[in-house]
């Protein structure tokens, strides 16, 4: 199947759906709290969402029966929100979509809950800076392979692995499109398969684990986390390359 161009007025339609995405995130990030259950975290962010005109994209989706993912402590990604309560201490992972007039918004984040320790504080960082490595990397011609090469080399370069099996994807006028883009290089290769060209639009998506990067999916059928059953990060954004370059979608100036 081919990869999609967009044209500039269709990134910035999907610019605006996760424009909704980044606010939202951004308010969650400002606004959970210990004490607060999962649940109550997923309420705050569908009504968020709403007040933007968002319809939350992921609700429903292959069965997903909420509006968030919210991944706690070792759920790497795909938590169903629960009656769990956030204590002190905490990691989560907050991850939405979007759909805005038939395009569509993807992003997420690992926050902390109140002062963590420095070992989650470093877990969370190489989610997030092994995504904006990647994207500051990204150039026109370069093949999506070499970029999960290079996004699996700097989080091995961490002391951590990329969760297997999982991984970043197209998005326009479905939540998920072509092409696949795992956090990492199955065969070694990169010189086959498609390039990055201009007017595609993807999701990145680091998935961090700390020791084994098989995933195991808990009896919900939802929440993954890693065969070593210790906490685990992600962090996500929506680009579009334009001009050569990746652009971030997923962000509010």
């Amino acid at each position: 199947m081919a990869i999609p161009l967009r044209k500039l007025n269709e990134i910035e339609k999907l610019r605006t759906a996760n424009i909704a995405v980044a606010k939202t995130l951004n308010y969650l990030k400002e606004n959970v709290k210990a004490g607060m259950t999962l649940k109550e975290v997923d309420a705050m962010g569908e009504e968020f969402l709403d007040n933007l005109n968002a319809r939350p994209s992921f609700k429903g989706l292959y069965g997903f029966p909420n509006a968030i993912c919210t991944s706690l402590n070792e759920v790497i990604i795909h938590g169903i929100p629960s009656d769990v309560v956030l204590k002190e201490g905490d990691i989560l992972g907050i991850d939405i979509g979007t759909e805005i007039d038939g395009w569509y918004g993807d992003a997420a984040i690992t926050m902390p809950i109140g002062k963590i320790s420095k070992e989650d504080e470093d877990l969370i960082a190489c989610a997030k800076d092994s995504l904006y490595h990647a994207i500051d990397s990204i150039h026109e011609g370069m093949r999506f392979k070499e970029l999960s090469k290079l996004i699996e080399d700097f989080i091995v370069s961490r002391g951590y692995q990329p969760l297997v099996r999982f991984c970043g994807h197209g998005i326009g006028k479905k939540p998920h499109d072509e092409p696949e883009i795992p956090n990492y290089i199955g065969n070694g290769k990169t010189n086959s398969g498609p390039k990055i060209k201009n007017g595609m639009v993807f999701c990145l998506e680091p998935m961090i684990c700390q020791k084994e990067r098989e995933p195991v999916i808990l009896d919900n059928k939802w929440d993954v986390i890693s065969e070593d059953g210790l906490r685990g990060s992600h962090y996500e954004h929506t680009v579009a390359v334009i001009n050569g370059k990746a652009v971030i979608l997923s962000t509010v100036d």
